[in-house]
């Protein structure tokens, strides 16, 4: 920030965080008490600063994709584990899903071409930033010459970002929740693809807030139906009483990346209300 972008007459906070390591090396300043604050990592990191840190991974996304005028997003979730082309031939048990990184790389690719260039920041795609499913996302955005926005979270493994998220749209969280809502806050559409406990984590995690209306209905698109219908009973949901008949109506399974797109169009095109503000 310069003085003149600046909206008070105070010294700013970053004149004083480098005019503090200009002073000199006493007993004094060496001391943790004498530390600006707002520069004292091991501060920062104490238990009772938790609700800052909180508040501190929010506004920086929020901050800089506003900054950026990311106006909605895609959101693809997916497993991890699903092998890159260049990655298959390893025997891994998700081998048999492999078709899935392609069919996001292509759906990536198509819904990117649809908006490309500085002035268009509708219909981004957001992934959770990491291998697999995630970098098919960003790789497909990629190689349609558009942007793409990667979350990714510190994770004992797999927490590097791929190498296909737009490097200033790629942002690192600790905790899962704010990560989950800032995936989900600029929604225009979600699309699911297999995976594990993270990638359930988060498709029921969406499906309820759009089932108990604390978000707004969008396209919500599940890819293979084999792999869902054999993990989730949706129908013996519906039919022990535990949702409602309609809830099954929140979403549809799709296998291709062209259904997909169809799927979205058609789903904005009967749905009005899915495109106003939400309340």
């Amino acid at each position: 920030m310069t003085e003149e972008t600046r909206s008070h007459p105070f010294r700013d906070s970053a004149q004083d965080a480098r005019a503090a390591r200009q002073i000199p090396d006493t007993p004094q300043t060496r001391a943790p008490a004498y530390r600006l604050a707002f520069t004292d990592t091991e501060f920062l990191t104490r238990e009772e600063l938790r609700p800052v840190r909180l508040q501190l991974e929010l506004l920086k996304a929020q901050m800089m994709l506003d900054e950026y005028n990311v106006r909605s997003t895609i959101v693809m979730f997916g497993s991890a584990r699903i092998p890159a082309p260049e990655d298959r031939g390893t025997d891994r048990p998700t081998e048999a899903l492999a078709r899935y990184y392609d069919e996001a790389r292509r759906f990536a690719y198509m819904m990117t071409a649809r908006c490309i260039g500085p002035d268009c920041l509708d219909g981004v795609i957001v992934t959770g930033g990491g291998p697999g499913i995630m970098e098919a996302g960003n790789r497909g955005a990629a190689e349609a010459g558009g942007i793409s926005i990667g979350l990714n979270i510190v994770l004992p493994h797999e927490q590097a970002p791929n190498e296909y998220v737009t490097p200033d749209l790629c942002f690192n969280f600790h905790y899962f929740a704010i990560r989950k809502m800032h995936l989900l806050m600029r929604a225009h559409a979600v699309v699911i693809f297999p995976g594990g406990f993270g990638t359930l984590d988060e498709m029921f995690e969406a499906l309820t807030l759009i089932q108990t209306g604390r978000m707004k209905p969008v396209p919500f698109l599940l890819f293979g139906g084999s792999f869902w219908n054999s993990v989730v009973n949706w129908q013996a949901l519906a039919d022990a009483g535990t949702i409602s008949p309609e809830d099954l109506r929140l979403f549809r399974i799709v296998e291709t990346a062209e259904e997909a797109a169809a799927a979205i169009d058609d789903w904005h095109a009967v749905r009005p209300d899915i495109d106003a503000p939400a309340k």
